[in-house]
């Protein structure tokens, strides 16, 4: 454990490999009339999907191309062989004129997300090199090579009226940094779709009494994210506690010491219980294979219990930086958001409003609990506290900021009508006072202004608590929302 950093980026899941890697499907497609009319046109539109192909594949994705599809026949069997290769996602690379009867087929029965592929082959035809050809068949090959846009429109009234939901990445082949960046972010947005489609949430203990917004619908999480949801008891936390050998106790401090800024009043019995915790931590979510967790529990009564969750705050905050993030209060749509933020690689730490500096227009926010130690500015702290506030019992707990420059807020929002949405902001975390009070802490400053943030942020009812991370990655968000069929609200 050299640092969160690392740690983080060893966490991050990889799209290329292991059982449920990301696949994309790609195919182009052509009228199979032009074929004989006009010589080479089949291979050049051949040549701009291999092009596509070597883009995707850059993206980290496994790459299932099925070439030109130019009749009915060739896009019953491709929506056939993309069912049986089991892509996630299809890129419709729009070669040059073609029948939207080459399409439906396709896209009907692999039933997958498509984004369509407007892509011209540069950025405007030579007018005067085309208009030079003498031969009226080469001067049609060649604007036949250019028409990309010809049967978007068809596509997308074909679409509409099935019902299939669609986007569009419109710019060029080559050199076009927009157009390149939108492929890239659905790639990325799929992978995070995937990622929630296997991911396995651990919820141990049961709500903190009385936090109505928190309380929310499993079954609505496991229908619009996929994965799984163990229930876990807190008595099983405590066991594996008691199986902890001392030696392992003793290595694990050393590794508080690598990972965090351990402050000189921490005692070496708090260090020691929350090592024990730590330990046994590692083994509940390898022996459940959890990719993240939320937790609460007051264990008023039971020793065992209560020592478990009272020493709970650094073995959670290296799970977090681990990419297994772990939600505090049983907040099961936060623990959703934190994941989601940590799959994008922007990190993903529990968070809520703490105060406003009018002074100097930011909002300060943090939360108790766990922290995501690679996104810290600087080393974490690590803090003895006489009282958990709101809580039981007492122990060690962290202290840091969000790194300072670009952060998103995600805040997945349960709905009056039961359904689940995505909240989005973006802000910049900045330097200046915080709180020593030895919990996360920042300073966020919003476009917009913190009144108005503030005003438009509530107004979309989400729970008290949100996921932040770094960078700016709004758009990638509201293309997750796309694909999961989900609404996404972005106030800045």
């Amino acid at each position: 454990m050299n640092n969160a950093a690392e740690m983080m980026k060893r966490a991050v899941p990889p799209r290329t490999s292991g059982r449920y890697a990301l696949r994309v499907g790609l195919f182009g497609i052509g009228l199979d009339a032009y074929w004989p009319q006009f010589p080479g046109l089949e291979e050049r539109l051949k040549g701009y999907i291999a092009r596509v192909e070597q883009r995707l594949a850059q993206s980290g994705a496994q790459v299932v191309n099925l070439g030109l599809v130019d009749t009915p026949q060739k896009a019953l069997e491709a929506g056939h062989r993309f069912c049986e290769a089991d892509v996630d996602l299809i890129f419709l690379h729009v070669t040059t004129y073609a029948l939207s009867s080459t399409v439906l087929p396709v896209v009907r029965r692999a039933k997958v997300p498509v984004i369509i592929l407007n892509l011209a082959p540069g950025v405007a035809i030579d007018y005067a090199s085309f208009n030079r050809l003498r031969d009226r068949r080469q001067m049609t090959g060649e604007w036949l090579a250019w028409c990309q846009a010809c049967p978007v429109p068809e596509i997308a009234n074909v679409f509409e009226r099935c019902r299939i939901p669609f986007f569009q990445v419109t710019g060029t082949l080559e050199n076009d940094p927009v157009a390149s960046n939108e492929i890239e972010e659905w790639v990325e947005a799929a992978a995070v779709a995937q990622v929630m489609e296997h991911n396995r949430l651990g919820l141990m203990g049961h709500y903190y009494g009385g936090m109505l917004d928190i309380y929310s619908d499993l079954t609505q999480h496991c229908a619009a994210f996929g994965g799984h949801i163990e229930l876990l008891e807190v008595d099983e936390l405590a066991a594996l506690r008691e199986q902890v050998v001392d030696s392992d106790i003793q290595s694990r401090v050393s590794e508080f010491f690598e990972a965090f800024d351990v402050q000189p009043d921490c005692s070496p019995d708090e260090l020691e219980r929350a090592a024990r915790t730590s330990l046994a931590l590692d083994r509940l979510v390898e022996k459940h294979d959890l990719g993240s967790l939320a937790y609460y529990y007051k264990g008023e009564g039971n020793a065992a219990n209560e020592h478990a969750i009272s020493s709970i705050i650094l073995g959670t905050s290296l799970l977090t930086a681990r990419g297994i993030p772990v939600a505090g209060e049983y907040e099961v749509k936060n623990a959703q958001a934190m994941k989601i933020m940590d799959a994008f690689q922007s990190g993903g730490s529990f968070t809520e409003y703490y105060a406003i500096d009018f002074a100097d227009d930011v909002v300060l926010m943090g939360h108790d609990g766990p922290g995501h130690l690679a996104i810290a500015q600087g080393k974490t702290k690590v803090r003895p506290l006489s009282v958990y506030h709101g809580k039981v019992g007492r122990g060690l707990s962290v202290e840091m900021s969000v790194k300072h420059g670009p952060v998103t807020m995600l805040s997945v929002v349960q709905t009056a009508d039961g359904r689940l949405k995505l909240l989005i902001a973006e802000a910049e975390s900045v330097a200046g006072p915080i709180l020593e009070i030895g919990n996360t802490n920042s300073r966020y400053r919003f476009s917009i202004g913190a009144r108005r943030f503030i005003d438009y942020w509530n107004a979309q009812g989400p729970a008290h608590h949100c996921a932040i991370g770094i960078g700016h990655i709004a758009s990638k968000l509201e293309k997750l929302a796309h694909l999961l069929k989900m609404e996404a609200v972005r106030v800045c």
